[in-house]
């Protein structure tokens, strides 16, 4: 066959690039994150259905439906005044990769919650089967396909979260039984109102869980109900920032240069809907510091021996890869743009209209947000652990001059603190470093 036309051309190439590269055969259209833990979500927020399909969990993992409710209980609606109202239990049903006896078979875990209580005709009875919501897909999502689902935004709702953590729960189990790693977020910032008394290194998810805009901080909780329920009441919205800790993962995680362990837990956040930015560590805040007080110094901590940092600024990550400290990360979530005020937008034949939205929707998304956080973070630590397990740790490093043990996690064997500090020289060491 001849081609001519320039969109021929580029068919023609793709179609050759998808022959030549099993991988391109095997990845879908945005639906998939992840490397050896690879899941897809699919569903739309008024089908029958939403769920996920998770590959390459190990084998002969412990694994129930109650272990992964516990984390869809925390993202459901209805949870309160300042989510949206829509009464869905999120039932989790797994419909594969795990025997009657509760056992994972390393097959792919495929799990299924059914819609319940979506109310198709708030969207389809008005303006807004035909008019965009501003800031909303609604209208990106036409432009891209020719065609949009109307009722509930389709997979642009925030319902197609519910596989995202379906699949963290497995993978926070995953992290837990090979280090005790612990991914904790919480709501950090309301707009303006920002949580002053959080201490990162020991708070709990009951803490967060205690009140409902889930801030571990009660007084500054307090204020951030309060800024919630000033715009809800008005018809409004509201965002503001969710910060998430992972604890006790290995140093070595991440790999240079486009798979920095940053960059993975960015793409995964940012791929949340309604978020908007991310931070790393310190973040845009570093940039006012200079390099001697940004820099985390090192020491060896006196009870362990391990390699530690005296700061945390580079939130658990330098050069892209763990370093065994924290990893703290933030995420900027934007107000829900569904709102019960008029604003002015077009339809979809090009008519400019006032459109008041209609439907249930959630006044601030962050509440419902954190558990979203943990489960992307969860996942993109997990598969990374997992890349690191298989390149690295396949053969046992046995060279006697390996580095010193890094991390919060760690320890030397024998470690003896009064002995390793006599052995050390004192005064600075001279370095001349050229990089580019």
């Amino acid at each position: 066959m001849r081609l001519h036309r320039p969109n021929d051309v580029a068919f023609g190439i793709l179609l050759v690039s998808a022959v030549a590269c099993p991988l391109a055969r095997s990845m879908s259209i945005g639906n998939s994150f992840g490397r050896i833990l690879r899941l897809s979500t699919w569903g739309e927020s008024h089908g029958g259905g939403v769920g996920v399909v998770l590959d390459g969990v190990p084998p002969r993992l412990t694994l129930t439906r109650e272990e992964i409710q516990v984390d869809l209980d925390r993202r459901r609606p209805g949870q309160s005044r300042i989510t949206t109202p829509r009464n869905e239990a999120d039932a989790v049903e797994i419909l594969s990769g795990v025997d009657a006896a509760g056992t994972t078979l390393g097959t792919p875990v495929a799990m299924l919650v059914r819609n319940k209580d979506q109310r198709s005709q708030d969207y389809m009875d008005n303006l807004m089967s035909v008019a965009y919501r501003p800031s909303h897909a609604d209208a990106t999502y036409d432009a891209k396909y020719g065609v949009r689902a109307v009722a509930g935004g389709g997979r642009s709702s925030a319902r197609e979260t519910i596989g995202r953590v379906a699949a963290g729960a497995v993978a926070r189990k995953i992290l837990r039984m090979y280090s005790n790693v612990e991914v904790l977020a919480y709501v950090s910032a309301v707009q303006d109102v920002t949580a002053e008394n959080v201490d990162e290194d020991t708070f709990t998810m009951e803490d967060v869980d205690s009140n409902i805009v889930r801030c571990p901080d009660p007084e500054s909780a307090e204020k951030m109900l309060a800024r919630i329920d000033e715009v809800r009441k008005g018809g409004n919205s509201i965002g503001g920032v969710v910060t998430c800790v992972a604890r006790n993962v290995p140093a070595g995680l991440g790999s240079p240069v486009f798979d920095k362990l940053e960059a993975d837990l960015a793409k995964a956040c940012m791929s949340i809907p309604a978020a908007k930015g991310f931070e790393s560590g310190d973040g845009f805040a570093g940039t006012l510091l200079s390099g001697k007080d940004h820099n985390d110094e090192f020491y060896i901590d006196k009870e362990t021996g391990a390699t530690r940092t005296k700061t945390n600024r580079s939130g658990g990550i330098q050069g892209g890869i763990s370093n065994g400290e924290n990893i703290v990360v933030k995420v900027a979530f934007k107000p829900t743009s569904t709102i019960g005020q008029v604003q002015s937008t077009v339809t979809r034949d090009g008519q400019e209209v006032d459109l008041r939205g209609k439907g249930r929707h959630d006044p601030c998304v962050l509440p419902r947000a954190v558990p979203m956080v943990e489960a992307m973070v969860a996942l993109t630590i997990a598969d990374a652990l997992m890349c690191q397990v298989a390149q690295c740790e396949i053969f046992p490093n046995e060279n006697a001059e390996r580095p010193n043990p890094m991390g919060s996690n760690v320890s030397v064997a024998g470690y003896d603190a009064t002995t390793a500090q006599a052995a050390v020289s004192s005064g600075p060491i001279s370095q001349r470093v050229d990089e580019e």
